[in-house]
């Protein structure tokens, strides 16, 4: 009750920061000077937070670089950015995160564009009402959600470390997930169901659990950067429910009514980018890795999503699938 009313009134937290704070505001006192060395990619950024994200990075004097699947939409969000920001410099790029072979194809296009890359940012989400499977015959929330973001990461891990050395400003990933992680079960997390649920499906749980799942990889390869030293940070953020696409798409799952008085307390955009921002860019978060973000402070996450050995099973199971069906490089 006493977090609730907290949020509900916006109190500040450690960070001097609180659930109505925008990501204008979460990133005033950021040094353009500094921030323009900076190369920051990241995904769904042609509507919502992702847009919100890519807008104040820009303002910030990030170069931002949007993978897209539909060209057209992120053409619009880069003149709008730079109606703003004349100067931001803003990258357009063609991915199907739901495809492995798409994710491919852009990490080599990126790659020879011999830029340095400082930032991730995974905030692309896909909520499904019915059963849908990508071409690579996965579900299509947890292909696009969770494996299309790990898939990413781990193409691109290599530049984000080399480009940490060379500079000596460490590299950021942040992976957006949500509270609904917090609704899976232990025997709902396994393996082989999460990438095919033959027997039944809720667009609901499957969401969950892929959120849950973007936790998991941020814990795990948290471990793996400390262990090998890279001056690579990971963290998890939830943005707060956020008058997005993704709510709207929750019709059914909610009624009208309830969405209405829902509403009234969600959060805007500005402020559901706001903790991505600041986990992105802050001096406060130097150095933290491996930890839940909410509402621009430390939150608590699950006991579910704090499990290492959850956590390593999973990334093992990942790494072994997207193996098996391993692409030779894009030329």
């Amino acid at each position: 009750m006493k977090a609730t009313l907290k949020y509900l009134a916006g109190i500040a937290g450690p960070s001097g920061y609180g659930s109505k704070t925008t990501a204008e505001q979460a990133t005033r006192d950021f040094s353009n000077s500094f921030n323009s060395h900076l190369t920051a990619i990241i995904t769904g950024a042609t509507s919502g937070i992702g847009a919100e994200t890519a807008r104040v990075l820009a303002k910030r004097g990030v170069r931002i670089v949007i993978p897209a699947r539909d060209l057209k939409k992120a053409e619009i969000v880069k003149e709008f950015i730079q109606k703003e920001s004349p100067m931001a410099e803003i990258i357009l790029l063609e991915i199907d995160l739901s495809s492995f072979a798409s994710i491919y194809r852009f990490c080599a296009e990126f790659l020879s564009l011999e830029l340095p890359l400082h930032i991730l940012i995974n905030n692309a989400g896909k909520f499904s009402q019915k059963l849908e499977f990508s071409e690579d015959k996965i579900e299509m929330t947890f292909a696009t959600n969770y494996l299309g973001h790990f898939l990413l990461t781990e193409l691109l891990l290599e530049k984000m470390v080399e480009t940490a050395e060379a500079t000596g400003i460490q590299g950021r990933i942040v992976n957006v997930t949500s509270v609904v992680h917090n609704w899976v079960k232990r025997d709902q997390f396994r393996f082989c169901k999460l990438l095919n649920p033959k027997n039944y499906y809720n667009g609901t749980s499957a969401y969950a659990r892929s959120k849950l799942a973007n936790i998991l990889h941020a814990k795990e390869l948290s471990r793996q950067l400390k262990a090998r030293n890279a001056n690579v940070a990971i963290n998890a953020v939830h943005p707060g429910i956020v008058k997005t696409g993704i709510i709207r798409d929750h019709k059914g799952f909610i009624t009208d009514s309830l969405y209405f008085m829902a509403s009234k307390l969600l959060k805007s955009t500005s402020q559901g980018a706001a903790t991505t921002c600041y986990v992105a860019l802050s001096p406060q978060t130097e150095g933290i890795t491996g930890k839940y973000f909410a509402d621009c402070n430390g939150s608590h996450c699950s006991v579910l999503a704090n499990d290492e050995t959850v956590a390593h099973k999973l990334w093992k199971g990942t790494r072994v699938l997207i193996h098996r069906r391993l692409l030779p490089p894009v030329n």
